[in-house]
């Protein structure tokens, strides 16, 4: 299943990347599951990110690896592909994307994920809807125009 969220931001595509950084990515966590960051190596191919989701009566691992990443005269991007996921993902990989405009940058969330079922898969596309679309005041907020 694939879900994209876009969100333009205010400031230029490179001090966004730069922003892409351990104190975002907690940021971007939303309330529910809370989760605690185990390990943040950054955004670069062969970094790793570990998580635990505190879902109450069980908590689960998700690490992911960075497989990818670019930067041109135009965009910025990264790919994180799951490599332990949750029991109720079989396959993630996310590319983040931060792409130059006339009046700042968009970020584009692409994200491919599959459920161990397809009815699973069906039913997580909200929640996953809903998580992602948490991220875009945060976005907004942290990358909102400098005062010069």
């Amino acid at each position: 299943m694939k879900l994209t969220i876009r969100t333009q931001v205010d400031q230029e595509y490179l001090s966004v990347k730069e922003g892409f950084n351990e104190i975002l990515f907690k940021k971007l966590s939303p309330p529910f599951p809370p989760v605690k960051l185990l390990r943040f190596d950054g955004c670069q191919k062969g970094d790793l990110v570990a998580l635990e989701l505190n879902f109450l009566l069980f908590r689960q691992k998700w690490i992911s690896e960075i497989t990818e990443d670019q930067t041109d005269d135009g965009e910025f991007y990264f790919i994180d592909k799951g490599i332990e996921l949750p029991f109720f993902l079989k396959s993630w990989t996310h590319k983040h994307r931060v792409i130059q405009t006339e009046n700042g940058s968009i970020i584009q969330d692409e994200i491919n994920f599959e459920a161990p079922f397809f009815l699973l898969t069906m039913l997580l596309y909200p929640a996953m809807l809903l998580q992602f679309g948490y991220r875009i005041p945060v976005y907004k907020n942290v990358f909102k125009k400098k005062n010069q």
